[in-house]
């Protein structure tokens, strides 16, 4: 598929909105772009900033639309805050023959040859270290770091076995990290949003539960927690989930699902694995049955704020009701002061088709969000930069905390 010179142009220029002096801030640059080199299209994004401030956006490169066909992790460094960025580095490779995943070939007609590397995720470690966890054939788990801020990545190392504790759970054969950025505690405690599925229903991903998994020796060994949102008829297929620390010490987990409720799923714990709460549904958090992104911008007495991002949309325009899909536009960034209890906040980033997102936050509070948007599919992964007082309308920023 051949991008129009137009849209490469914009890819490289991005699109800028800017306030004179210090005031709101906007800018838009295209990541990845859908077409090029070999790749059909480039999807699921992450996004994390290394303690020495670099930044990481990194994504599955995908020879066709499918969760299913052949895929590579591809990754980007940028030391100047996403405003320019290194060449594309694939990463993630595991050698020795792989196996297609049985469940999906006795369903669905796909290409055994084609091996999936999928749902990558990264943690960026306080000690500098970068840590990296992704799957091949939603069945097996590696882990891999760098030492380097990037630059270059261990061997990947099975951690498949990190799994084993669900089974008293839940009798899974299917399993996905992330997507997304990880999570390292105040305890330095590294923690990754898991979901897994006997993969009996649709594309073989479905149903499914969330949890997480853990490592408390710097990525070291890894293993599971308990089932932190399970799959009763109140809500529907828990998956994709991401975390955040509050203030207090407790892990949130925001939960994608497919319940009529058409709302994000949240649910807590004391140490991120194990006694979670209850699950509820956030009723100012709608659902587009889609990957979100939740994240800590700040924690101080006055201004405890929580960040987050979806489509924020629960309707068809094809007007049909569908609990599986809702269509996947109006990418909106929502703010909290008080530890995702409300959302007083909440700003439309693109307002046309725009899917998946990850947020990071830079040291000198610029945030960033890369998201997947295009002509009613994910043409580009762009990467959008933006400050307080544009997210607030000059209400807030850092500054005033100070």
């Amino acid at each position: 598929m051949k991008i129009p010179r137009f849209f490469l142009c914009a890819a490289l220029i991005g699109i800028v909105c800017r306030a004179h002096g210090s005031g709101p801030l906007l800018t838009k640059s295209d990541v990845f772009v859908a077409g090029t080199d070999g790749y059909a299209f480039y999807r699921i994004p992450g996004l994390a900033v290394t303690s020495k401030g670099t930044v990481l956006a990194w994504c599955e490169a995908r020879r066709s639309s499918s969760d299913w066909s052949a895929i590579d992790i591809m990754i980007r460094r940028s030391i100047d805050g996403g405003k320019t960025w290194s060449p594309r580095q694939k990463i993630g490779e595991v050698p020795g023959p792989k196996q297609k995943n049985p469940l999906i070939v006795a369903r669905e007609a796909v290409n055994t040859n084609e091996i999936t590397y999928n749902n990558p995720v990264a943690i960026p470690d306080r000690n500098g270290v970068v840590h990296f966890v992704f799957c091949i054939e939603y069945m097996r788990c590696f882990y891999q770091r760098s030492e380097d801020d990037g630059l270059s990545w261990s061997k990947p190392r099975e951690i498949t076995d990190s799994f084993g504790g669900f089974r008293r759970f839940y009798d899974w054969k299917v399993l996905a990290t992330g997507p997304g950025h990880g999570l390292q505690l105040k305890n330095r405690r590294l923690l990754v949003p898991v979901w897994i599925s006997p993969g009996t229903g649709a594309g073989a991903h479905r149903p499914s539960v969330t949890a997480t998994i853990f490592s408390d020796d710097h990525g070291n060994t890894w293993r599971s927690g308990e089932i932190a949102a399970p799959n009763p008829a109140e809500w529907v297929f828990p998956n994709e989930a991401m975390a955040v620390q509050l203030a207090d010490g407790r892990v949130m987990l925001n939960i994608r699902t497919e319940s009529k409720a058409y709302r994000r799923l949240v649910t807590t714990s004391r140490d991120g694995a194990t006694a979670w709460s209850k699950p509820e549904f956030d009723p100012a958090l709608r659902e587009s049955v889609c990957m979100a992104s939740i994240l800590r911008l700040s924690e101080s007495p006055g201004k405890n704020r929580i960040l987050f991002s979806n489509p924020d949309n629960v309707s068809r325009a094809d007007g049909k009701e569908s609990i599986v899909r809702r269509d996947r536009k109006n990418l909106s960034l929502k703010l909290s002061y008080d530890e995702a209890k409300t959302w007083p906040i909440n700003k439309v980033l693109e307002p046309g088709y725009s899917a998946y997102s990850d947020l990071a936050v830079l040291p000198d509070g610029t945030i960033l969000c890369l998201y997947e948007r295009g002509a009613n599919r994910p043409d580009y992964l762009t990467l959008a930069r933006f400050n307080l007082e544009w997210l607030t309308d000059g209400r807030d920023s850092f500054e005033m905390s100070q």
